[in-house]
């Protein structure tokens, strides 16, 4: 036979939970739900060595204190890299003030073609504070195995003519440079701005 009452029972058991809230709390941050795939703990892009548009290499620990926003694309790429530059650009205007906070990087499949100068030309006529990045096709290599990113040459009428395949998925980085999110290419600007305010 129990010696506890019911009614005692439920002031113990409510007392007890009350007492677990604050160490709940404290075991973490409340989880994130991004509308992209949650990839934390993935390291993805930790070998990124790049060279940005004034010659200097750039790693995911030059960009640390700001979100980072990653996109592997190429300068003569017919729409789809425009389109998804453009949707970045927007995504930008969307954050407002909160924009100062991020950083948006265009990592060049075609460094063949895409000098720093041309391709730092290319994503600020979408915004002044995007930043490209290319180098050598080593560096190149080392970076998209880094990130798990797919690109392929694809030849075209002649050799000067070819084409580059490539994976057209965003990268969200946290500000401590470790990869939280993957999304889409086709996500609308409202559902990146969305996962970006997660992280600020």
């Amino acid at each position: 036979m129990s010696v506890f009452s019911s009614k005692r029972r439920t002031v113990l058991s409510v007392a007890a939970m009350v007492g677990l809230v604050p160490m709940l709390s404290a075991c973490g941050k409340e989880e994130l739900t991004f509308t992209g795939s949650d990839i934390t703990g993935t390291k993805l892009g930790q070998e990124m060595v790049m060279v940005d548009g004034s010659g200097q290499e750039r790693t995911l620990a030059s960009y640390k204190g700001k979100v980072v926003l990653v996109f592997f694309g190429f300068t003569q790429c017919p729409d789809v890299c425009p389109t998804a530059m453009a949707e970045l650009a927007q995504t930008m205007e969307l954050l407002g003030e909160d924009a100062d906070k991020v950083q948006v990087l265009m990592i060049s499949v075609d460094p063949e073609r895409d000098t720093p100068e041309i391709l730092s030309a290319y994503v600020s006529a979408f915004d002044p504070r995007f930043v490209g990045l290319t180098g050598t096709p080593e560096q190149l290599s080392t970076t998209a195995k880094s990130f798990k990113a797919y690109y392929a040459k694809a030849p075209g009428p002649t050799p000067d003519q070819y084409t580059m395949d490539h994976a057209s998925s965003f990268y969200l980085i946290d500000a401590e440079g470790e990869a939280r999110a993957l999304i889409s290419g086709n996500a609308s600007a409202d559902d990146i701005a969305s996962d970006i305010r997660q992280l600020l």
